[in-house]
């Protein structure tokens, strides 16, 4: 299960919790605009925009969770199970694959516009990376560094494309499902109530316009929560300001280990958080006993070359001793 947003100040800011039982050994990851991408079914990209994001690599092959170009559009894959459902291998038609679906975009798109117009190109078919990596039954959340965001969701009755006005993506129900359940908390606010009876009836508390925001881990209430946090959320302009809201937004909705059993003694829990400044192209991310923010600019390298450039996570805490 994840949380995706998105946070504008004087730059737009893209990022995601990823929340699950283990890691895939996952890493920062540069794709230069001279790598050259190989389809699976169709012919391969030897000259792309570059691309910065978390994925995990195999034989020299990006899987992308969540990830930017060089253009200011990002992109991220969060969990749909029981409601993806995609599409055959159909001849004659632009095939991609799932696995392909995030770095395909990045590298060939520029903003949310050219995405709508590429989605009614290619027809996103169920090949599989290997046997031991089934398909992922995702939907995706994607932004660009203009404001535009888009919720794509491949289903049963087929594809849609949903206007993200709230900047924020979880996983299940469908995204109108989520955005419907919103007009069950208008009375939530950041600002007290009003006293009804002056005496009889008190604020004993700060905060208590926000009584009712739903406080457990389900994908429906994070969504609920991280739309009030992102959408109320105030911060400076500059980037440190900027980045450090960002990820104040996406805590707010982070999972600890123990508090949510998928198996006997296995929790899920967030592995990391991401915060991707759209403008600037740099990556930044905060692992969960590692709580130091960490970037990887991805305009401090050599962008022209063909070769990947991979940063491992950094997990270890670092504490800073004072006396």
């Amino acid at each position: 299960m994840c949380t995706a947003a998105v946070y504008k100040t004087e730059n737009t800011y893209f990022g995601r919790n990823l929340d699950y039982e283990f890691s895939y050994g996952e890493e920062i990851v540069i794709v230069p605009r001279n790598f050259t991408l190989k389809l699976r079914h169709e012919a391969e990209i030897k000259s792309h925009y570059a691309i910065i994001g978390m994925a995990h690599v195999i034989a020299n092959q990006p899987l992308f969770y969540d990830a930017i170009n060089e253009e200011g559009l990002g992109m991220a894959g969060l969990n749909f199970v029981g409601n993806a459902c995609y599409n055959e291998y159909k001849e004659g038609e632009k095939n991609i694959a799932t696995f392909e679906f995030i770095p395909y975009l990045l590298a060939v798109c520029k903003n949310v516009n050219e995405v709508k117009e590429e989605l009614s190109k290619i027809n996103l078919c169920t090949t599989q990376f290997s046997e031991q990596l089934p398909i992922a039954l995702l939907h995706w959340m994607v932004s660009d560094k203009e404001g535009n965001n888009i919720t794509i969701e491949y289903m049963k009755d087929g594809l849609h494309i949903h206007d993200n006005k709230v900047g924020v993506l979880t996983n299940n129900p469908p995204f109108d499902y989520q955005m419907f359940n919103l007009n069950n908390y208008f009375s939530v606010s950041p600002k007290d109530p009003a006293i009804f009876e002056e005496g009889k009836l008190y604020r004993y508390s700060r905060g208590m316009g926000g009584m009712g925001l739903p406080g457990d881990l389900s994908s429906m209430s994070r969504f609920v929560k991280v739309a009030f946090t992102r959408n109320n959320s105030k911060s400076k302009s500059d980037e440190i300001s900027s980045v450090s809201q960002f990820f104040h937004i996406l805590s707010s909705v982070e999972q600890q280990k123990g508090c949510c059993e998928v198996k006997p003694n296995e929790y899920e829990y967030t592995i990391y958080y991401s915060c991707a400044n759209l403008d600037k192209g740099i990556y930044y991310y905060v692992t969960y006993d590692g709580h130091q923010i960490n970037a990887v600019d991805m305009h401090k390298v050599d962008l022209d070359t063909d070769t990947l450039y991979t940063y491992p996570m950094l997990l270890e805490p670092i504490i800073n001793n004072q006396n």
